[in-house]
């Protein structure tokens, strides 16, 4: 035994070097529940995960939300609070062998002291599907609880199998008053100060994330002087130069929506401000555009035809000047559409002449509308009686155009907004049998009077 101990000693004096030299953020990873910065929706004494925690009762688990908001802290501490052995495998590093290895060392300890294992699965959201399949059975059978963390939608992510037996627990964003809290924390830690203004800063600049937070702060100090300096807030703009915009497969589709949604409520403003986020993080411009091109139509239509235009301009304009320039042209398109007057009358009459295509049966082409350029079509009756709207003095003509079986359905139903309350004027003079001369002002046929 003696010949072991400086070996001890030699291993703790480099934990202990390493802890020193470790980032301010691993320094200061709490080591209790209470210690952990936010999520109270989780970890308060009342909350329905602590309880389960501290009763050692929580089952397989999935971690999700943005950078920096504790799932490995929590995960941690949750293993140090069972009586379970735990055992931490990364999904960057880890294969089907590796998972497989792990699965039957728990089975081994499972039957041989009863102990069971804690799996923890960084970046879950990494796996591939096999992968996760090697995990099912001893998620499944119980050999293990696992404990996954994801910065990702796990709806995207995971199987569906492995999502329906975990419990999925949501981490949010960190608050700026919990962020403040924990650089005024990490000074504490280093033996420095700070100007008031300069805390507000790396909070804010963290953006819900308390690791980038720390790691600003780390570096504000040592740009400050070290130890027994006062950081200020040209120290924090020093140390965050950039702000990394970024976001998973959720954030991308919530702020595509958000963007829509916006423009759909005629919001210019709003809707600038999402392109531009987008665009900061690295969205695909051609996506979004094509998204605006489809809004022009679903969400403006005939209300506004000069918006499918705009819109389609600036997605030519994309292809032809490229970002950043093109930027400009987005912009302009989504103010337009965003203060053009709204109509869905398009989109919902396509909807429902699709629906009626696949659920209604399917008539006949009526014979006066079939195609009757060749020679013995009028043999077969096709074209007989249709008569050329041209020759009639009032452009167009009462005749059957839809199959007998749909007569008298109607699709497109126009709004009272924009171009569309004078469509709508005219559609239903026309339907009365009048005369519209072009302008929306409608005359009586003789035969209507």
């Amino acid at each position: 035994m003696a010949a072991e101990r400086p070996a001890d000693l030699f291993d703790a004096a480099g934990e202990a070097a390493r802890r020193r030299r470790a980032p301010l953020a691993d320094r200061m990873r709490p080591r209790h529940l209470d210690e952990v910065v936010g999520q109270a929706h989780l970890l308060a004494p009342s909350a329905a995960f602590r309880r389960l925690v501290e009763t050692d009762r929580l089952s397989s688990a999935i971690f999700f939300g943005p950078p920096g908001t504790g799932k490995t802290t929590v995960a941690r501490l949750v293993a140090d609070a069972s009586r379970k052995s735990f055992v931490a495998l990364s999904a960057v590093s880890a294969g089907v062998k590796e998972v497989r290895d792990t699965l039957a060392g728990a089975r081994r300890l499972l039957g041989t002291d009863g102990t069971g294992t804690i799996l923890f699965l960084d970046e879950i959201h990494r796996f591939s599907r096999s992968q996760q399949d090697a995990l099912l059975p001893g998620v499944e059978d119980g050999t293990v609880v696992l404990i996954g963390a994801t910065t990702e939608n796990p709806f995207f992510a995971l199987t569906g199998p492995l999502l329906s037996r975990s419990t999925l627990f949501r981490f949010e964003p960190l608050g700026r008053e919990a962020l403040a809290g924990l650089v005024r924390r990490g000074l504490a830690l280093e033996g420095a100060k700070a100007d008031e203004e300069a805390v507000a800063a790396c909070a804010e600049l963290a953006e819900g994330d308390g690791r980038g937070a720390l790691t600003t702060l780390e570096v504000a100090i040592a740009i400050a002087g070290g130890e027994g300096s006062v950081v200020a807030l040209g120290d924090v703009e020093a140390a965050k130069t950039t702000r990394a915009l970024r976001f998973g497969r959720d954030e991308h589709y919530d702020m595509v929506s958000a963007l829509i949604k916006s423009v759909r409520g005629s919001d210019p403003d709003a809707g600038v401000y999402w392109l531009a986020r987008l665009l900061a993080a690295g969205e695909d411009p051609r996506f979004l555009a094509r998204r605006l091109v489809i809004l022009a139509s679903e969400d403006v239509g005939m209300a506004d035809p000069t918006a499918l235009l705009v819109a389609d301009a600036a997605a030519a304009a994309l292809d032809r000047v490229g970002l950043p320039e093109a930027a400009l042209n987005l912009a302009q398109a989504v103010v337009h559409l965003a203060l053009a007057p709204k109509s869905n009358a398009t989109a919902k009459a396509i909807w429902d002449a699709q629906s009626d295509v696949e659920h209604l049966p399917a008539g006949a082409v009526p014979p006066q509308l079939r195609d009757a350029h060749y020679r013995g079509a009028a043999a077969l009756g096709h074209g007989i009686g249709y008569e050329y709207p041209h020759d009639d003095p009032r452009g167009f003509v009462e005749q059957t155009y839809l199959p007998a079986e749909l007569a008298g359905r109607r699709y497109f139903h126009p709004s009272g907004h924009g171009l569309e309350a004078e469509l709508a004027e005219r559609l239903e003079a026309l339907r009365r049998g009048g005369h519209d001369d072009g302008t929306g002002r409608a005359d009586q046929g003789e035969g209507s009077r």
